[in-house]
């Protein structure tokens, strides 16, 4: 058996370049404005009696187009809990949660402020004070700021299980095995389910950077429950994380979050920590020829069962017709 191949020069010179920290900065301020602007606008200003697209599945139909337009760039986070979760699982390294996270800020905070600045444009709210309790309405909360006036406990347990679960949700479909070009409508249609599960509990955050930014423009005592907003979905994203590192297969190869996003964990003898999927790909390429180089020289030797049994050798299924070529080959050098 051949050792693990490594990538080789021609091959890292013809692998794609990694984007930099700034286009990843912005693609993540880019995802979270359109989280934000898309999915709570229709919130804000639609009427859910006659809206012909509920404010649950706006939300995850953005970011959803969110991670299929620069989910390539950044992973398409979108989601403080979503970037610890994921470093904490092993995908994204931990030098990157800062920067990520404070675009995600951002980009909630202008998407928040458009609305704001739409809102303020009617005649008859052209006071601050009769903008804030729209902001408020839509805003995460819990005992007399929830919609069914739900308490603490219950809207931290909410938020803890649904955003697991939607990181789990987001671990999975970006794996190596998952079926390539769902992960994005996969994530978004179960944002989406969520988000309707839980809104009558705490108006459904699993998102601190969408919590703040709504918080921003809403009445103090909006601001006052924000920890819960930031605490509860930090914490299931951990639990998640971990549970994914713990049980996750060691043979993925990471994705966050869209195809040709960086990956992070260990493939058995291909870079490790820091290393990007096409630098992945580059690898599997080398040792795929270094198994063909192997059985080259199997052949010419004479050992045909070798290159038949050997493990990993052949790239299709062995066959009934490889069996028998197996078997006349033994007699034809037998009766030599």
């Amino acid at each position: 058996m051949t050792s693990p191949a490594v990538p080789t020069a021609d091959a890292a010179l013809a692998a794609p370049k990694e984007f930099g920290i700034i286009p990843k900065l912005a693609a993540e301020a880019f995802g979270t404005f359109i989280l934000v602007f898309g999915g709570l606008g229709v919130a804000l200003f639609s009427d859910p009696s006659s809206a012909p697209l509920p404010a649950p599945l706006a939300i995850g139909l953005s970011v959803a187009v969110g991670i299929a337009a620069v989910g390539h760039i950044s992973g398409g986070h979108f989601n403080p809990a979503v970037t610890l979760g994921t470093a904490v699982a092993g995908r994204t390294p931990w030098k990157a949660v800062p920067g990520y996270v404070l675009a995600q800020l951002v980009g909630g905070a202008l998407g928040a402020l458009v609305l704001w600045v739409s809102v303020r444009t009617l005649p008859n709210l052209s006071n601050l004070s009769s903008v804030q309790p729209i902001f408020t309405h839509i805003s995460n909360g819990v005992d007399d700021l929830s919609p069914n006036k739900f308490p603490m406990a219950a809207g931290l347990l909410a938020e803890v299980v649904a955003t697991a679960v939607f990181l789990g949700i987001i671990l999975a479909a970006t794996s190596k095995r998952a079926a390539k070009g769902v992960a994005p409508w996969a994530i978004g249609i179960t944002l989406a389910i969520l988000i309707q599960s839980i809104a009558p509990i705490t108006n459904a955050s699993i998102n601190p950077a969408r919590s703040t930014a709504t918080a921003i423009f809403a009445e103090t005592n909006s601001l006052g429950q924000l920890w819960i907003f930031w605490l509860a979905p930090l914490l299931g994203a951990v639990i998640a994380g971990l549970i994914f590192r713990g049980f996750g297969s060691p043979d993925d190869v990471i994705v966050t979050g869209a195809p040709g996003a960086p990956s992070f964990t260990t493939v058995e003898g291909l870079p490790t920590e820091g290393a990007t999927a096409s630098e992945v790909e580059a690898a599997e390429a080398a040792e795929r020829e270094a198994g063909a180089e192997t059985r080259l020289d199997l052949a010419t030797s004479g050992e045909d069962d070798a290159i038949i049994d050997a493990p990993g050798t052949s790239d299709r299924p062995r066959t009934d017709e490889d069996d028998a070529k197996s078997f006349f080959d033994r007699d034809k050098q037998s009766d030599r």
